[in-house]
């Protein structure tokens, strides 16, 4: 693989009023590359040697990097190599589920390190708001004094919760309903001290997997994170792509099928490939919904449940992949999801197969490749989002990437 696809070069100014900015350059510089020295950070910034030094003197009085031991045996003095402190600061990711509210801490490096999970049939809002504010308080005592370096609280929940009822139904459509005139994160504000910042669970899940995972190396893909309903997120030449409405990558309603006059309108995606057809599946046979997060969903007894579903599901993913290929021209497709893992991989070979049924004539074919982040992928980039505001370079206005 090319190097510079994997190496960006950095550049900062050496110029006093950006002191800042080029903290940033210095933090980003090390995120990417691990442990460096002082001299190598300033040829890959293009910092002053003496700007480095100070910049670096500043973040280690401030605990954000680490000296690590002197590597010996090279020409000249022994260097230190830098790194990041992983205790050096911390974010919370907050994830609002269909099925299920997720706290999630994670340190400096983007690892978690707490987490909390409740369950539940729907989202009521009483009752998740007492569970939300419960779990920070659990986690704050967890936490102990690192507690006062977490640097603010990144939020992420499917948008229009309220346009879900329909398809819920029961008691879960009344409770959904109500969200219509919530304003999720000015209730999540309310909760703690430390500041709020909101993003779609989809894009959110989608930015873990470009800082964590696959985005590491892969420039430009489509990203599908299969959970109670499938969603989806876009990165395009390093960078994610929201779109005008934050509606980009939202392939929960792209349609699977030809719309016919006078017959009923083509299902979308999210009808044929979300953990919800499963679920009504088991739930109908007297079944636990929640098994299809257990690896035990793929024994024997349950092929009845699970084959027809990995059936429907991977003829409308291969759709999907081929039909966004076309217009994209991605690099890959990445699918993850909260589904358990024996699934995911079943689901991810079927689509592989489904997928020789379509002709890639006159467009690149992405490849298919299985997510790095995994279940947690939406609260792990909901905490992610603070620590990457605060302290590394915006990529969409500041961090240069060029070829080496």
């Amino acid at each position: 693989m090319n190097t510079a696809s994997t190496n960006p070069a950095m550049r900062g100014s050496n110029h006093v009023g950006m002191r800042q900015f080029n903290e940033r350059i210095v933090l980003q510089a090390i995120r990417h590359h691990g442990a460096i020295p002082k001299a190598d950070l300033a040829r890959l910034t293009q910092l002053s040697t003496q700007t480095v030094a100070i910049i670096v003197g500043r973040l280690l009085a401030d605990g954000l990097l680490l000296k690590q031991e002197r590597v010996r045996g090279k020409i000249g003095q022994p260097s230190v190599p830098l790194s990041l402190n992983p205790q050096g600061a911390f974010s919370v990711g907050i994830q609002v589920g269909r099925r299920n509210l997720e706290l999630l801490v994670a340190d400096f490096c983007g690892q978690p390190v707490q987490r909390l999970e409740v369950h539940y049939d729907y989202p009521d809002p009483d009752h998740l708001f007492a569970s939300m504010a419960q779990g920070l308080q659990t986690l704050q005592e967890r936490m102990g004094d690192a507690w006062q370096r977490t640097v603010g609280v990144g939020l992420t929940a499917p948008l229009s919760l309220h346009k879900w009822a329909d398809l819920m139904g029961g008691q879960a459509a009344q409770a959904l309903a109500r969200w219509e005139h919530i304003d999720l994160p000015a209730q999540v504000r309310a909760l703690t001290d430390l500041p709020v910042v909101f993003a779609k669970d989809t894009t959110a899940a989608c930015v873990a997997e470009l800082l964590q995972g696959h985005g590491r190396s892969v420039r430009s893909f489509l990203y599908m994170f299969v959970g109670t309903f499938i969603g989806g997120g876009l990165v395009l030449s390093g960078h994610i792509v929201n779109g005008e409405r934050g509606n980009a990558g939202a392939i929960g309603s792209l349609p699977v099928g030809l719309a016919n006059s006078g017959a009923s309108m083509p299902p979308q995606l999210l009808q044929k490939a979300s953990g919800w057809q499963l679920e009504q599946a088991l739930m109908a046979a007297g079944l636990d919904p929640l098994l299809k997060h257990q690896d035990s969903i793929m024994d024997p007894a349950y092929a009845p449940f699970t084959t027809p579903w990995i059936a429907q599901a991977s003829q409308a993913l291969a759709m999907t992949v081929a039909s966004s290929a076309a217009l994209l021209d991605l690099d890959a497709v990445v699918m993850d999801g909260s589904l358990g893992a024996p699934l995911m991989t079943a689901l991810m070979g079927a689509t592989q197969e489904a997928l020789a049924d379509y002709r890639f004539d006159g467009m690149h074919q992405p490849q298919l490749l299985t997510g790095q982040v995994g279940a947690h992928a939406r609260a792990l980039g909901g905490a992610l989002l603070p620590l990457h505001s605060q302290f590394f370079p915006d990529k969409d206005i500041f961090l240069k990437q060029d070829a080496a």
